[in-house]
């Protein structure tokens, strides 16, 4: 079993990382490998709706199955979708800016959700925020709603996915925020080892609807 972790700071080495760093060490201590990605300070797109890794545009080419890949492959959104076709979990981390995740991040996930989303479905997932002062649990719940519109077990710990640091290095002083990393590895671990063996759910043909009605 392998868990992909998502650093979404530019900063390679920074809290986000040290944080993300804490899960993995802990996540090895119980037999389950991981990685780390670095989004970098490179750019990246958002998504444009352009439709292009749609069912439709997969019928129209006659393409068996779905691309699983967007369109725009000029920045690391392909590069990350296919690490996750190999991996079983996913954390994804961020520092907190204006109460808000990283928005290279969110442009990230989205485009990763919509164009990859076969390699998402069913996986548990953890977000990490990390900020100076406040504004992390509105970050942290940014991050949480994508998982479960795409049916990924939302994995928790002993206190909401925050650790506090500002200056480089500073995280690692938050005890309790050090804890709770190592705590959601543990509970992130029991459920992947819990359910390596059982069928997957199957679900009911989607219905989905808007509130928009015609006279």
């Amino acid at each position: 079993m392998k868990v992909l972790l998502i650093n979404g700071s530019a900063r390679h080495k920074g809290n986000t990382f040290l944080a993300l760093t804490e899960i993995a060490n802990t996540l090895e201590k119980e037999g389950i490998e991981s990685e780390i990605v670095q989004i970098g300070a490179k750019a990246v797109r958002g998504c444009i709706a352009c439709g292009k890794c749609s069912v439709q545009v997969a019928v129209e080419s006659g393409v068996p199955q779905l691309p699983n890949r967007c369109v725009f492959d000029d920045d690391i959104c392909n590069q990350i979708s296919a690490k996750m076709k190999e991996c079983d979990a996913l954390v994804v981390g961020s520092p907190v800016y204006y109460g808000q995740p990283n928005g290279s991040l969110l442009s990230l996930v989205q485009r990763m959700f919509y164009s990859a989303g076969a390699y998402f479905v069913q996986k548990p997932a953890a977000a990490v925020a990390i900020c100076r002062r406040g504004g992390a649990t509105a970050a942290l719940q940014t991050m949480n709603m994508p998982f479960e519109m795409m049916n990924m077990p939302v994995v928790s710990s002993q206190y909401w996915n925050i650790a506090y640091g500002r200056s480089e290095g500073e995280v690692s002083l938050d005890k309790e925020g050090m804890q709770t990393m190592r705590t959601l590895a543990k509970n992130m671990a029991y459920l992947l080892k819990a359910t390596a063996n059982q069928p997957r759910p199957k679900y009911e043909t989607r219905q989905p609807m808007n509130f928009i009605r015609e006279n």
